[in-house]
């Protein structure tokens, strides 16, 4: 903080903040405190690791008074997310694709749930949610997805992994930006898989992936997209709303039901896989945790700031991909 006691004399002395010293100095104060922002995350977070779960990471937090939604509930980390949240003291909006599955797992858990019905995979259904939701929202968790389909499935002129992944959740997220708290949070769940999509596999103008297909390419295409949509909200969001994705390591769920089991068990064998209760931990962490309520437009692993793919890391790529979804959900 030197440097901001050292201009501020010469800031004054030029004609105040209005004057070219002073818009140096509102450059350099807000770098200063991005950069300080993170550095506290970072020390925040030193006792938390691959191995602590999503109770470790919530201790000691009173989540009473706030409203958080979780989609893809009914099973796996979504479920694993709702019943810690809702054990803090949290109202959990829970969404799943049927009311069936929606209220059998809310009815799993004690706290205060709300199931609701969305199915990412069509945009009315998408619409009647965010019409349906009338209170504010502190955190919007976009967990829900699809993984590795083993052959190509086209619905609404979209590449099923590219719809429900990313333009499900683009335009829930977008739809109840109105109702996010004015510290609102909004955690999408990607994953390392992105660093899968590279060369000509992207290519966001085509939607319906008109080219050979691969089951992890078309996955990391998804996931790639969902660090790239966080990035760019993140730039779009108002001073005090915040934007981040995730990987939550790699976890044995309902999601892995497309994958054979032959190559599921490889995969079993040949990675040290978490537990639920450690997968849900960075989600959870990024939606409730003080330590990161400044921090925006970062990818997160193991409830740390990871770096992910150059790809993923660019600027242009997210604002194309940002302009072609919108395109996407105009026809809807």
């Amino acid at each position: 903080m030197g440097l901001e006691y050292s201009l501020w004399p010469r800031v004054k002395k030029a004609g105040g903040i209005n004057s070219g010293y002073g818009r140096i100095e509102e450059l350099i104060n807000k770098r200063i405190v991005k950069f300080m922002n993170l550095l506290a995350t970072q020390l925040n977070m030193k006792s938390f690791n691959k191995s602590s779960t999503a109770e470790e990471v919530t201790e000691g937090l009173d989540l009473s008074g706030q409203t958080i939604l979780v989609t893809g509930c009914n099973s796996g980390l979504g479920l694993e997310k709702m019943r810690v949240l809702a054990m803090r003291g949290a109202r959990v909006l829970g969404t799943a694709r049927t009311a069936e599955k929606a209220a059998n797992a809310c009815n799993s858990i004690e706290g205060n749930t709300v199931p609701l019905v969305c199915d990412l995979s069509e945009p009315n259904s998408v619409k009647e949610l965010i019409e349906s939701v009338n209170e504010s929202l502190h955190a919007i968790i976009a967990n829900a997805g699809v993984m590795a389909l083993q052959e190509r499935t086209i619905k609404h002129g979209i590449e099923s992994h590219f719809l429900v992944n990313h333009v499900g959740h683009f335009m829930l997220v977008n739809g109840l930006l109105d109702r996010l708290t004015t510290n609102g949070r909004i955690v999408v769940l990607a994953s390392a898989a992105h660093a899968f999509a590279r060369g000509n596999n992207v290519n966001f103008d085509d939607t319906t992936w008109n080219r050979p297909y691969k089951p992890w390419s078309a996955y990391g295409y998804s996931k790639l997209a969902n660090i790239l949509f966080t990035k760019e909200l993140a730039k779009r969001l108002p001073e005090g709303q915040t934007s981040n994705s995730l990987h939550p390591g790699i976890i044995y769920t309902p999601l892995w039901r497309h994958i054979p089991e032959p190559e599921a068990d490889k995969m079993k064998a040949a990675y040290g896989f978490k537990t639920i209760e450690q997968g849900a931990a960075t989600g959870v962490f990024l939606a409730t945790h003080p330590s990161v309520e400044n921090v925006s437009g970062e990818y997160f692993s193991n409830c740390k700031i990871g770096s992910p793919s150059a790809l993923a890391q660019d600027d242009n790529l997210a604002k194309h991909l940002w302009e072609v979804t919108e395109k996407l959900v105009a026809r809807f």
